[in-house]
């Protein structure tokens, strides 16, 4: 069996050196819509407020969500997705969490994703991310954990989290 897992390993990661540009997307894939925000308790009159808060909160995130994966801008990103005042909402943390982890400071990257996973434990996105900073921080095992959960919460090993961290945690060594 170790055999085989060996020539697994070797073939994602001959994958990853013959591909880069794919795997790069791939692991850069991140909620593009995300859940909206907590509606307020308010009276049947302020629907249409909250339908406009909603459509905010949604333009907001999406501008964002460009500034990071189109024009790789973390910094600008972090105060676009600061100023939605969203930070409960796992989406937002998760890429607050991604932008702090492409630029370097993996402490706030870190506090960020586990702020994402403790407003929502099944956001697969963000056990995605996190497990790819652990892999970044040489915690083989934590992101093995943290791929057994991806597995767990997509119900199988095809959805996209699970592939892209496994790719990376069979390849470490390779940017993404």
């Amino acid at each position: 069996m170790t055999g085989r897992l060996r020539l697994l390993a070797f073939a994602l990661l001959s994958a990853a050196l013959i591909a880069p540009p794919a795997l790069t997307a791939a692991y850069a894939a991140g909620d593009s819509t995300p859940s909206p925000p907590p509606s307020s308790d308010s009276k049947s009159g302020d629907k249409k407020k909250d339908k406009k808060s909603e459509r905010q909160f949604q333009d907001g995130y999406r501008a964002a969500y460009a500034t990071v994966y189109d024009r790789a801008d973390y910094a600008v990103a972090i105060d676009q997705l600061k100023a939605l005042h969203h930070d409960d909402n796992a989406s937002v943390a998760t890429l607050i969490g991604y932008s702090y982890r492409k630029l370097g400071d993996y402490k706030l990257a870190q506090a960020w994703y586990e702020r994402a996973l403790k407003t929502d434990p099944n956001h697969t996105k963000t056990w995605q991310y996190y497990g790819l900073w652990q892999v970044e921080q040489g915690n083989r095992e934590r992101a093995q954990y943290h791929l057994d959960r991806i597995a767990a919460l997509c119900g199988n090993t095809s959805c996209e989290e699970y592939t892209s961290l496994a790719a990376a945690i069979a390849g470490a060594g390779s940017s993404y």
